[in-house]
């Protein structure tokens, strides 16, 4: 079973990181077309804006499991490295029960808001509901219990080689 969570894991993460980095790409391209046709062509174009935030909103909440599969996310490294060995587990079962409870809130409260917004519309994007920007946090909250889950079952200490 262990085997298989960290699998499954591994293949989740690696596919939401980089829908991560697409998001970050796409994110910094309408960037540079937004300065081009607002700059060059004097004709900015409004829903570019929109969909910078919308990339990065999506970014965020899907490059935060492997922040904790990697162990950088709730970073208890001073108090780690204070308990005695025997407690070390104990801590991790805290942290991990705590990270997972967290991203149990925003997963169903995510789903909530994303489901409420589905009547709102986007400015600049008035064909496109804001269900699809809220829908990052349940999606991200999801990937991040599979991460949360391996780094109990197989923990990575990576606080400092992360904080670079």
């Amino acid at each position: 079973m262990k085997a298989f969570i960290l699998t499954l894991e591994g293949w989740t993460t690696r596919i939401a990181m980089v829908l991560a980095c697409l998001m970050l790409a796409l994110a910094a391209a309408l960037g540079v077309f937004q300065i081009f046709t607002r700059f060059v062509l004097e004709q900015p174009a409004e829903w570019s804006e929109v969909l910078i935030r919308f990339s990065l909103i999506w970014m965020v909440f899907l490059g935060i499991p492997m922040a904790f599969r990697q162990g950088a996310m709730v970073s208890v490294d001073a108090l780690y490295r204070a308990v005695p060995t025997g407690a070390k587990r104990v801590l991790d079962l805290v942290v991990a029960l705590a990270a997972l409870a967290l991203m149990l809130i925003v997963l169903w409260w995510g789903w909530d808001y994303a489901v409420r917004g589905s009547v709102q519309t986007m400015a600049g994007l008035e064909s496109l509901s804001m269900f699809w920007a809220y829908l990052a946090m349940p999606v991200g909250a999801a990937f991040s219990l599979l991460g949360i889950l391996a780094n109990y079952l197989d923990p990575r200490r990576m606080e400092l080689e992360t904080a670079q």
